[in-house]
């Protein structure tokens, strides 16, 4: 019988340490064949994918994965635990896949099962805990960190894990894996290298942040200081966009279509998108109002309680028309 390893991925671009990450992860599962689910053209960060769907899965099987099934766009600009659901459900689907690998900071499977226990079946107490921890005006991640550090009695084993973005994803995977009753093995690669949210590119080592490789591409059109930092067949997709034309620095290049929609849409008609609430609609549609750009919008309206990954995905919701009930 064959092995089939799955990794849900973004790939924006594929670097270094995603490299890594799927060389070990096929040692360790000794591995046949490899499933990547990859968001498409929009990213869970409420971003724009730097290239298309298309290239970003010849940069995949170039480097090793043999199969690359796209996670929908409802699911890929979604909140973690969507954005997890949808990629588990699919992988699930498939009926084939023995293993799920994913990174993270803390490289601890039994640590982050012990959260995902909580998180995914949320005993009374620990319920109880969270509502105390918000009714103190804790902004919900903190809330939830706080809440679960209390009820598995143990702050010193169990600080900051749930502030480390690749633990808080791998957490999520594990939640579906409880929620959906999956077979699926799941193992962990510890990150290398930059943080990821790391902005600038780092002296003395070959693992960049996608961030980071993001930012610089973004600043130049001489993207030869990246060759450190990703396989020879990303750096030849990147350039060829790059010179075709065909390269996506970011959101901001949707601003007159941001803004144009925004503007014509009513209050109940920006409410209805997912994510909107607590009279957000208002916000939106006074910033739209008054200014021109995405950077001008996000400046207007971003605060700790809004952050600018959430406002960014509720933009993409507007310009591609994805309601409430659509995610529902």
């Amino acid at each position: 019988m064959s092995n089939v390893l799955g990794i849900i991925a973004e790939y924006n671009p594929f670097h270094n340490g995603h490299l890594h990450h799927l060389i070990e992860s096929k040692k360790i599962t000794n591995s046949d064949y490899t499933i990547a689910i990859m968001s498409g053209n929009f990213t869970q960060r409420g971003e724009v994918s730097i290239v298309d769907k298309w290239e970003k899965t010849r940069m995949a099987i170039s480097n090793g994965v043999d199969l690359v099934i796209e996670l929908p766009t409802l699911y890929a600009i979604s909140s973690a635990e969507n954005f997890a659901s949808g990629a588990i459900k699919i992988l699930n689907s498939l009926g084939i896949v023995d293993f799920l690998s994913f990174g993270s900071e803390s490289n601890d499977i039994s640590l982050l099962d012990d959260i995902a226990n909580v998180l995914a079946f949320e005993p009374a107490q620990y319920k109880t805990l969270l509502s105390h921890e918000l009714a103190r005006g804790e902004s919900f991640p903190k809330a939830r960190e706080n809440a679960v550090m209390m009820y598995l009695n143990n702050v010193r084993r169990f600080a900051n894990v749930l502030s480390s973005p690749n633990n808080i994803l791998g957490i999520e995977y594990l939640k579906s894996l409880k929620r959906q009753k999956s077979k699926i093995k799941p193992i962990t690669i510890k990150r290398e290298g930059s943080k990821y949210n790391d902005t600038k590119i780092p002296r003395g080592s070959r693992f960049a942040s996608a961030t980071a490789i993001r930012n610089l591409c973004q600043s130049t059109d001489d993207i030869t200081p990246l060759q450190k930092f990703i396989p020879e067949t990303t750096f030849d997709i990147l350039e060829e966009n790059i010179k075709k034309g065909t390269f996506v620095k970011n959101i901001s290049v949707f601003d007159k279509e941001i803004i144009y929609t925004l503007r014509k849409m009513s209050t109940d008609e920006i409410a209805n998108l997912p994510d909107v609430s607590e009279g957000l609609e208002f916000a939106l549609k006074s910033a739209a109002n008054q200014c021109n750009s995405v950077i001008e919008l996000l400046s207007i309206i971003k605060t700790k309680r809004y952050t600018q990954t959430r406002l960014q995905r509720i933009l993409l919701y507007a310009i591609l028309g994805v309601t409430k009930k659509d995610i529902e």
